[in-house]
């Protein structure tokens, strides 16, 4: 692996508006080609989506989607400052990507989504869980799942775009490698994936007083995500 530019390490955010800031420094920070670079400006454009939704009262429990969204987010960042140490400190679940990050051969849209597949798959979960233990609540409290379902809703609607956004039409009609990408990625769902992530996250609940069952599910699910992500990330 060339050398490639690392973020700096930074504090762990406190509110969404630290998490987009965060987020719109690492992108200051990095080249727009480097395969990191890719998947923050989709997560970056995810989150303010969130921001705004939270501001217009779109959310039963807006105190619950904050607390998620800055959990969720700061064990990406854990994953970005790790980038500092040797790569066998990389979290499993991001290995793939962040050890590909300035390959030529992978495209953009493969770079996010592997991304996405990390974050959503494995960092998700434990997010989750995590935002219900700080809060004192369970995630099928209240209104959380409802919740959850309507980032859901706000996903379903920016993916065509975002894929989009990565392949440019002229591009995507006549080059037959990007139709290979395209064929590569499809298969893939936002949603779909944040579906298995909170059954996930239920899951890990329900055995989070169980050390070891908590253990063994965590590690299984990093590696089980990591595969993932090297499919996804196969030079086409």
């Amino acid at each position: 692996m060339t050398q490639v530019t690392v973020p700096s390490p930074g504090p762990p955010a406190t509110t969404i508006d630290e998490v987009i800031a965060r987020m719109e420094s690492i992108n200051s920070a990095l080249p727009p080609a480097d395969g990191l670079a890719c998947f923050n400006r989709m997560y970056l454009d995810v989150t303010q989506g969130v921001s705004q939704d939270v501001k217009q009262g779109s959310f039963a429990d807006p105190a619950f989607v904050s607390s998620l969204d800055v959990i969720f987010a700061n064990i990406y960042f854990a994953a970005v400052d790790a980038l500092s140490g040797p790569p066998s400190a990389w979290p499993v679940a991001w290995q793939p990507l962040l050890a590909t990050r300035d390959d030529q051969g992978i495209e953009p849209i493969q770079f996010a989504l592997a991304g996405m597949n990390a974050h959503i798959n494995h960092d998700l979960p434990i997010a989750v869980v995590t935002t219900c233990t700080d809060l004192a609540t369970a995630p099928d409290d209240g209104t959380h799942h409802a919740d959850y379902q309507r980032v859901d809703a706000l996903l379903d609607a920016a993916e065509q775009s975002i894929r989009e956004s990565f392949e440019p039409a002229d591009v995507r009609d006549a080059d037959q490698h990007v139709a290979a990408v395209a064929n590569l990625v499809s298969n893939w769902s936002i949603s779909e994936a944040r579906d298995v992530a909170w059954d996930t996250a239920v899951a890990l609940w329900d055995i989070r007083d169980h050390q070891m069952a908590t253990k063994l599910l965590t590690g299984s699910l990093a590696c089980t995500v990591a595969m993932a992500s090297r499919c996804l990330l196969v030079a086409v």
